[in-house]
């Protein structure tokens, strides 16, 4: 059983390449939310087969492209849990018919790693989560994505080994921008808050969601900082913040300004094929996504345990909460 999971074969039937990635989102999501914790390589196979029109003109060719779309979904799956390693909460049988979801505890990088699957994969994104009974409402999705940020600067901290902060809207402090902005560069201390007159007057958080920093004893100028843009929706690819963080994110509220460069990060919790990062990363700075998040969520304990400041960090055990309770639970709803 599929559990209401949804695969669209439709994406599968032109002529372009499969997506092998959707393919294995939807075996991944099947073994999360079913009550026995498994799927099966078949289940797309009969998938796929239940929906064709039968009108082929090589009934072999047909066969053989089913197997080779349930083939390549499993090499993905295989292919994920080689880079992840224990941050990956699903195993794979030896034959690669079986996806299995455990029941046990969660690692906060697999929790990363669910929270990103189920945001990668609600409506419009994909229709892989359509059925009635696993549509999110408009609050539990903006809930989900908060703690997909509150995951990113865990995963920034880690990428650059030093203490993050959580500066999109809304903060998990409550603060306003520039008060919040100030507070970060007390830590900071390269160049002094102080806005041009021209800045917006109500701003959000400027574009940048997470700031990371790596530490020099002297606490000279001339470091590592980044500044993430934390991105979940249909638009990510146009939400870069490469420009704005080489120029106008100190030219508005800065003077001095800083003299240490901002380094740009995108976190997403999506999939990237591989042919794409270099495009990806021309245009949107160092990316970090779906299987690159967690094994940083992961290592971030390390920092914790250093006593090094992670913003937000103590609110994962929650993100957990609510990953199980989207699996025991679904809370249906719609999305307009």
């Amino acid at each position: 059983m599929t559990g209401g999971v949804y695969l669209p074969t439709d994406e599968f039937t032109g002529k372009g390449p499969p997506d092998f990635d959707l393919a294995a989102d939807y075996l991944e999501l099947v073994a999360f939310l079913s009550g026995d914790g498994q799927s099966f390589a078949q289940y797309i196979i009969d998938a796929l087969e239940q929906t064709a029109d039968g009108d082929f003109v090589d009934v072999d060719d047909e066969i053989c492209r089913r197997e080779s779309i349930s083939s390549g979904a499993i090499n993905r799956i295989a292919f994920r849990k080689e880079i992840l390693k224990e941050s990956y909460p699903f195993e794979l049988d030896k034959d690669g018919d079986i996806v299995t979801f455990g029941a046990g505890d969660l690692s906060f990088g697999q929790a990363a790693y669910l929270l990103s699957l189920v945001l990668s994969n609600i409506h419009p994104l994909t229709t892989v989560l359509d059925n009635a009974d696993l549509v999110q409402t408009r609050e539990r999705v903006t809930e989900m994505r908060t703690y997909f940020q509150y995951f990113a600067t865990a995963a920034l901290a880690a990428e650059v080994v030093g203490p993050a902060w959580s500066f999109g809207f809304p903060r998990p402090d409550g603060s306003g921008f520039l008060t919040k902005l100030k507070s970060v560069w007390i830590s900071i201390k390269d160049g002094n808050v102080n806005p041009r007159d021209s800045a917006p007057a109500s701003p959000k958080d400027d574009q940048v969601d997470v700031f990371a920093r790596r530490e020099q004893r002297d606490e000279l100028p001339g470091f590592v900082l980044a500044a993430a843009q934390v991105a979940t929706g249909k638009n990510w690819k146009e939400k870069s913040i490469l420009a704005h963080a080489a120029k106008g994110f100190y030219g508005r509220w800065f003077s001095p300004q800083p003299v240490t460069s901002l380094v740009p990060y995108h976190v997403i919790p999506f999939t990237c094929r591989d042919e794409e990062m270099e495009d990806h990363v021309l245009n949107l700075g160092n990316v970090l996504h779906r299987l690159r998040v967690p094994h940083r969520v992961d290592e971030a304990q390390a920092l914790v345990d250093r006593n090094v400041m992670i913003e937000a960090y103590d609110r994962l055990g929650d993100a957990v909460e609510l990953i199980r309770s989207f699996r025991t639970k679904p809370e249906p709803g719609e999305l307009h």
